[in-house]
């Protein structure tokens, strides 16, 4: 049989979808909530922010109750950091453990497990304002009161962990971790600061689970870099493969192996950017290592050997005088995909992972952006979505039968969450959430066309034609 027409996955695959807490649940002055990076939004008027976001915090119900419909084995979702420790105190807050308490329970009483991320994206206002957040060593101990709270209270419930969603955006938007250095400079010094206090705490947290309970597991995720280079020519291929240094494996060399790459350790001392460290942390980033690597990818990007001066007016971790980052013209774009969808990339990006860390894997976000409206029918019509999942678990399958220890799938988004950047205008969801930018209406839920496709998927196991 047609291997693209017949592609069943192991028994016990994790079917998902993801979320994150500030993009989907809304509530953000309620059950005793605190202040957030986020609830600022995208800082624009006419942009959603996440005040109301897709109003999980009042739907969250129907949400498993969809959820259970689809079918998930998983459910990739996230723990707001302020909800559960309001202020700069670090106290528990009991009505946002109970919050979480009732979603666990009910995603366990349907079957369904939780995969939970500590850490995505929002930071505490309170720690920001208090000594700086992640720019202070003092957001380490603060991470690990919290991580030791979830670890402790939701202990056999929750058996799966993400230390820190894509440390390489949290780190670099400032938005999302409050540090607007105006300096160029040094604001670069301070987004390798905090990555290094984040790295600090990650392996704090793994070893902390180990003893609290050594029978669940813990990883991060990765926003994987699939950098190709714009040619052959030798310039060209050195500097796709700096760009994938300093933007991936710098990062998930210090979560697994904890220590810096070669390369980046030498680019970091060259241009002034090495971390103030104390004497210890080596022995904390090596006394752990993570159970999982989780993969987020959505497109791949192309890189060509450095020509003129360092840009500055481009997202920070693209300031290097090591590569420029170009346009891939082989690729199709799509509104809010100016990269080019690659499907390939997700296979070229996971097979790098594995062959230099040798952990399993799950995808923990992969997705299609679209702007979309209720069709006459009042439904979504979206072969695009279908087209573009259907591409990349194709690869999964391929890597899966090639030997690579993948073990779930959890496509990016369950429900249409808002974007940090774009509000709704953006939206990745299996589920619609009828509301638009400015008025939240009811958050009513609609089935997408995806869902019903990803459904059958489940139902089957992998994909059959």
């Amino acid at each position: 049989m047609d291997l693209m027409k017949q592609m069943i996955f192991p028994a016990g695959f994790l079917w998902g979808a993801s979320t994150s807490a500030f993009q989907v649940e809304g509530g953000y002055n309620e059950g005793g909530k605190g202040p957030a990076t986020t609830d600022r939004g995208a800082g624009r008027s006419g942009i959603a922010d996440n005040k109301v976001a897709a109003d999980h915090y009042h739907h969250w119900k129907e949400d498993v109750d969809l959820m259970a419909e689809l079918g998930l084995k998983v459910y990739r979702m996230g723990f707001a950091w302020s909800r559960i420790m309001p202020d700069a105190t670090c106290t528990p807050n009991p009505e946002g453990l109970a919050f979480y308490d009732r979603l666990i329970d009910y995603l366990l009483e349907k079957g369904i497990e939780p995969l939970v991320t500590l850490y995505h994206f929002e930071c505490p206002q309170a720690l920001v304002d208090a000594f700086g957040g992640w720019l202070d060593r003092k957001m380490i101990d603060a991470y690990l009161k919290y991580a030791e709270v979830c670890f402790t209270h939701f202990k056999g419930r929750v058996k799966r962990w993400v230390t820190v969603n894509e440390q390489l955006i949290a780190t670099a938007a400032g938005i999302m971790n409050g540090n607007f250095e105006q300096d160029k400079q040094k604001n670069l010094q301070n987004i390798y600061q905090m990555s290094y206090h984040v790295s600090l705490a990650e392996h704090r947290a793994i070893s902390l689970l180990r003893q609290i309970d050594p029978e669940a597991q813990i990883g991060p995720v990765c926003a994987i870099q699939v950098v190709y280079p714009q040619s052959s020519r030798s310039e060209d291929v050195l500097a796709a493969e700096n760009a994938e240094e300093l933007m991936e494996f710098y990062l998930l060399d210090l979560s697994v192996r904890g220590e810096y790459p070669p390369y980046v350790a030498s680019y970091l001392k060259s241009h002034g950017l090495c971390p103030q460290t104390l004497l210890g942390d080596a022995a904390v980033l090596k006394a752990s290592t993570p159970d999982f690597i989780g993969i987020n990818y959505y497109f791949s990007i192309c890189a060509k050997v450095k020509e003129g001066p360092v840009n500055y007016d481009q997202p920070p971790f693209w300031v290097s005088d090591a590569f420029d980052i170009c346009d891939n013209p082989h690729l199709r774009k799509t509104e809010w995909m100016d990269k080019g969808i690659d499907p390939m990339g997700l296979h070229i990006g996971m097979r790098k992972v594995y062959n230099r860390y040798r952990l399993p894997m799950i995808v923990t976000e992969n997705g299609m952006a679209y702007s979309e409206t209720l069709g006459p029918d009042g439904q979504i019509h979206d072969p695009y979505r279908i087209e573009y999942l259907k591409e990349h678990i194709e690869q999964l399958a391929i890597m899966i039968d090639e030997g690579l220890p993948v073990f779930g799938y959890c496509p990016w988004s369950f429900v249409d969450v808002v974007s940090s950047h774009q509000g709704f205008a953006k939206r990745y969801g299996l589920v619609y959430v009828d509301r638009t930018e400015t008025d939240p209406k009811q958050c009513a839920r609609v089935k997408k066309d995806s869902f019903y496709w990803y459904q059958k998927v489940i139902t089957n196991n992998g994909l059959t034609e």
